[in-house]
């Protein structure tokens, strides 16, 4: 029991880690458009043919259907369905605290840090 405060700590900083080591995504057509570009010249310069087929396949689609307009849309999708989660992470803690199960509220609080450093993350790339 005297471990739990110190695993708590730990889960935090792995979780926040871990969530800022994962890009956030393109915020414009343009830097989608240069990161595909970026990617074809690294898969060209291993030789993975298969791989820049796929990419410039890709290129292709971002060319023709990509606006800003609907990556903002879709990042504030992603935001609202986030905090969603976050909602239902504190949701259940409270359960869990109600309960008093030690093992299950550190678990809890644990997928809350989680939701709440994704949704940090996305927060952060508007």
């Amino acid at each position: 029991m005297k471990s739990l405060p110190f695993l708590l700590v730990a889960a935090t900083a792995f979780t926040t880690l871990g969530a800022a080591a994962q890009p956030a995504g393109p915020a414009t057509c343009d830097a989608k458009r240069e990161a595909i570009g970026h990617d074809i010249e690294m898969a060209q310069s291993k030789g993975q043919k298969q791989r820049v087929r796929g990419l410039e396949t890709a290129l292709a689609e971002v060319n023709r259907n990509c606006t800003d307009a609907k990556l903002a849309a879709e990042h504030q999708r992603r935001i609202r369905s986030q905090e969603r989660k976050v909602a239902e992470r504190e949701r259940d803690l409270r359960e869990a605290q109600q309960k008093g199960r030690a093992s299950k509220i550190a678990d809890r609080e644990k997928k809350l840090h989680e939701a709440q450093a994704e949704l940090q993350q996305l927060k952060g790339a508007q």
